[in-house]
């Protein structure tokens, strides 16, 4: 039987999320897809829900209700199929400081079961500019060499999803640029990338569709110039644009002004 006219199965499909940690509900209902090849951004102020739904799409918390799948496959009923779909960058990298570049790279492919010849490594640092930095410590590294390294060790198995936390967080502009082309080259091999950022300049430059979540829910969804259109005439994004209206007069205008901790 033909399957023509069947909508393809999202790479990520969260469904009515929930995660609690005793009364305070940090994430109360959320619900996004993520297509096949997509940028998508989750966006919000600090404590707004983003780490936690990050957190229950990998498994480290148990959401009290709600689904996440990964290729159709439920993460909470075949953990271990669907983390294998998955590479995960954090916006803190926990290397051991005291091992080289190459041996961090040998011995996260071993984890992950991926085999590489020393030639075949060389080969994968250099695509990222790291071949020369090969034998230096982590510790040793800049910030955005770090940030390279973290990215590639991500998907050094070929992942299906990419969950990248504040992946350029702390970065000066030079190494920023540098990796949306590695996250734009990770889309172009046939990943899908979820990722956060308090960057509305990195969420307008390098994702396809956005979510704005804060207290916990989902306020708006779509692309960068859609959410622009869809709320440049809101009174409160009025209030905070000067000219014309940005991403970021919309994220204001929805969250609010005042600043979290």
């Amino acid at each position: 039987m033909s399957d023509v006219g069947t909508p393809p199965i999202p790479m990520l499909d969260v469904k009515e999320l929930r995660v609690s940690y005793g009364a305070r509900v940090a994430v109360d209902g959320v619900s996004f897809r993520i297509e096949r090849g997509e940028i998508f951004g989750l966006l919000g102020p600090n404590g707004a829900g983003k780490t936690s739904t990050l957190s229950a799409i990998e498994g480290l918390v148990k959401p009290q209700s709600g689904r996440s799948l990964i290729d159709g496959i439920d993460t909470a009923q075949h953990p271990l199929e669907a983390k294998a779909l998955l590479g995960v960058q954090l916006q803190s990298s926990s290397f051991q400081p005291e091992l080289s570049i190459q041996q961090i790279a040998s011995l996260f492919a071993g984890l992950y079961g991926v085999r590489l010849t020393t030639a075949q490594l060389a080969d994968r640092l250099r695509d990222i500019g790291l071949e020369a930095e090969a034998g230096r410590r982590f510790k040793q590294l800049s910030g955005g060499q770090q940030q390279r390294l973290a990215l590639f060790i991500a998907s050094i198995h070929d992942p299906l999803l990419l969950l990248l936390d504040e992946p350029t967080a702390g970065l000066d502009p030079q190494s920023r640029r540098a990796l949306w082309q590695r996250i734009e080259q990770a889309r172009g091999a046939g990943r899908s990338i979820l990722l956060t950022t308090h960057s509305m300049e990195e969420a307008q430059a390098v994702c396809d569709r956005v979510a704005i979540v804060d207290h916990g829910t989902l306020l708006t969804t779509g692309t960068p110039a859609d959410l622009i259109a869809k709320h440049r005439d809101d009174p409160k994004v009025r209030a905070v644009a000067h000219g014309e209206v940005t991403l970021e007069d919309v994220f204001i205008g929805l969250t609010g002004s005042e600043i979290r901790d």
